[in-house]
Formats: structure tokens, sequence, C-alpha cells
């Protein structure tokens, strides 16, 4: 039974976005498994918040993802 795992920034995915990644990644595996699977195939995000993420030793912010979104550098 797999738990699939998405941690992201809090406030950078609308809800209708989450959906999609949870629809998305489920299918991803069921492809995998095989579709008697996806009763039992787990998904979940967890949000963190704002610039409790960091990378680079950087503090990242749903500011600094929608920037990265858009095409502008951090």
């Amino acid at each position: 039974m797999p738990l699939i795992e998405v941690n992201v920034i809090k406030d950078v995915f609308t809800p209708e976005q989450k959906n999609q990644i949870i629809t998305t990644l489920t299918d991803a595996m069921v492809r995998i498994e095989g579709e008697n699977m996806r009763p039992v195939t787990w998904c979940v995000i967890r949000e963190v918040q704002s610039g409790d993420w960091g990378i680079a030793g950087n503090a990242l912010t749903t500011a600094d993802v929608h920037a990265l979104a858009a095409g502008a550098g951090v």
C-alpha cells in the first residue's frame, strides 16, 4: 500500500492544483502497480510555512516560489 508524500511551501498551490497533484501522482503510481491498487494508494500533501524551507542555506518563501514560476530568479 503505497504512500506518496509531497512537501510544498504553503500558499504556492491552489486547492485545484493540489487536487491535480494528487490525481496525477496516483494515476502514475497505478500505471506501475496496477489498477487494483488504486483504492489503497495514498497521497498526502504537506504544506511547510513560508520561510521554513531552506535551499543553499537560504530560506525560501512563497513569494520566492511565485517569482521562480514566473521565470524570475530568486
